[in-house]
């Protein structure tokens, strides 16, 4: 999981929800791409019940137009307390020398 922490007067909860939709595969249960496990889930944690109606209004959006061909599974739930990763974790690409990453 991944926190994100942001400034609204930067960007926008939706922008940020239009970010998470383009950059995975929210029909794959408990998997991306090669990684398998309920780690690997499409989830949204909330904070507020503005930011759950933001998602659940932009997941029935994406569900409405039909782009996937199978079901959104994406998880919308509330947040709960959050960790820091282990150090090994910490820019884990960067790490192995594929440190790009696309957003």
């Amino acid at each position: 999981m991944l926190e994100v922490e942001y400034d609204p007067s930067q960007v926008s909860y939706e922008d940020l929800l239009s970010v998470f939709w383009e950059n995975h595969d929210p029909t794959q249960l408990n998997r991306q791409g090669p990684d398998v496990g309920a780690q690997y889930r499409s989830a949204i944690f909330f904070h507020t019940p503005e930011q759950e109606a933001a998602a659940m209004a932009s997941k029935a959006a994406l569900e409405r137009r039909g782009q996937y061909k199978g079901p959104i599974v994406t998880e919308i739930t509330p947040a709960s307390e959050f960790y820091r990763a282990e150090e090994y974790h910490q820019q884990y690409l960067e790490k192995r020398g594929r440190g790009h990453c696309r957003l």
